[in-house]
């Protein structure tokens, strides 16, 4: 009973704090999602790179992707993206082969470890790509993942 109420204590006052910033316009939601949607409505690897991470000069090297071979079910692949470099600002993961190749965008706050995992839903075999900005530079990593039943209505 006690737990409950300190569950209840921290949620009320995490919104209160999240209701206060958006009423001061510390947090306005509809400026980054709009920025957001844009890389997400790319039709190209380099478009949606270039929209999300500034560029689409990227060479590859120091990140590690690590997805399946083989996906019997498409409609939810894991992925994860890992660095040891420092000092990675963002992390982009995109499926090639899709319509709107960009899956998932982060942004990592300074002294963050680039270890990312996630599921993504995919309609066909296609290359997956991972890019980290670093100092401006961007760095890739890629892998095939093969679909036998895709996600998006295969």
């Amino acid at each position: 009973m006690n737990c409950k109420r300190r569950v209840f204590l921290k949620g009320t006052l995490a919104a209160g704090t999240v209701g206060v910033a958006v009423g001061a316009g510390l947090l306005t939601p509809s400026t980054v999602l709009a920025s957001a949607r844009d890389a997400f409505q790319a039709e190209s690897v380099s478009d949606a790179l270039r929209v999300a991470m500034g560029s689409a000069n990227h060479s590859s090297g120091n990140l590690v992707v690590r997805a399946p071979e083989l996906a019997e079910n498409g409609a939810v692949v894991p992925i994860s993206v890992e660095s040891d470099l420092a000092g990675v600002s963002d992390v982009a993961i995109l499926a090639a082969a899709a319509n709107h190749p960009l899956t998932s965008s982060y942004k990592l706050s300074p002294g963050t470890k680039a270890n990312i995992s996630t599921r993504i839903k995919m309609g066909q075999t296609s290359e997956i790509v991972a890019v980290a900005k670093v100092d401006g530079q961007l760095y890739s990593a890629s892998q095939e993942v093969r679909v036998t039943v895709g996600g998006c209505g295969g």
